[in-house]
């Protein structure tokens, strides 16, 4: 089973068009749509309730208060029921039709971890792609990575993986860098990137920009004091 992941937050004209969608291009495999409403205030549990009873595939997972993209990836990690998580927005700038292609990338690479995606050709603006630009090459240069996106959603991983990750706040913004601590495989894909159904993005930059160098610095001193050693067992 695939378990397609989605941090919902305020969201609720896009979920009725992106459930559907998810469903036309999944429904040739087994798969479960987990969203994780985060406290929303405008009806998006409501909607997501009223999709249920038409929606097979879709669980809904609620927190008790507004807490955070990272607590909404990770409450959806602990609920999913398949072998692979596949991670992506509510907003719909997220294509489901890269999915199968992501997953075959999966499949054919045995022990990967991963494959996180990377957006091409972006809506966004030239002031939203610069402040990503400065912001990956930031956290890349703190944590020794090299991922080109961290702020794409798109991404498909092993569930064993995940739930060995260490959680915290902003975890989400650093899975790939994680799973390569552990020693997995990860491997990026170019998507492509739409513009938003509905609404309007929730970040802004300097909050988001100071959070962010807080956590890398968080991951950079983990990478330094995470356990290397290899155990050897004695067969006799």
């Amino acid at each position: 089973m695939v378990s397609v992941v989605i941090p919902v937050y305020n969201e609720r004209e896009n979920l009725a068009p992106l459930v559907a969608e998810i469903e036309s291009i999944m429904r040739d495999m087994d798969h479960e749509i987990v969203a994780v409403d985060d406290g929303s205030t405008d009806g998006s549990t409501r909607e997501l309730d009223r999709l249920r009873s038409t929606h097979e595939s879709l669980r809904l997972v609620e927190l008790d208060r507004h807490s955070g993209q990272s607590a909404a990836m990770a409450a959806g990690f602990t609920s999913a029921r398949g072998d692979l998580v596949v991670t992506m927005d509510a907003d719909g700038q997220n294509d489901p039709a890269e999915i199968p292609r992501l997953l075959g990338l999966m499949a054919g690479q045995p022990g990967c971890m991963a494959v996180v995606g990377y957006r091409v050709a972006r809506v966004d603006t030239r002031w939203k792609r610069f402040q990503s630009r400065v912001a990956n090459g930031v956290r890349n240069w703190l944590t020794g990575d090299s991922i080109r996106d961290t702020g794409c959603s798109l991404k498909v991983m092993q569930r064993a993986s995940l739930l060995d990750l260490p959680r915290f706040d902003g975890m989400h913004r650093f899975l790939p860098t994680l799973m390569r601590m552990q020693g997995g495989l990860v491997i990026e894909a170019p998507v492509s990137h739409r513009p938003r159904l509905s609404g309007q993005s929730k970040y802004g930059m300097w909050d988001r920009a100071l959070r962010g160098l807080r956590d890398a610095l968080g991951v950079r001193w983990l990478g330094h004091r995470r356990l290397g050693t290899k155990i050897k067992e004695d067969s006799r």
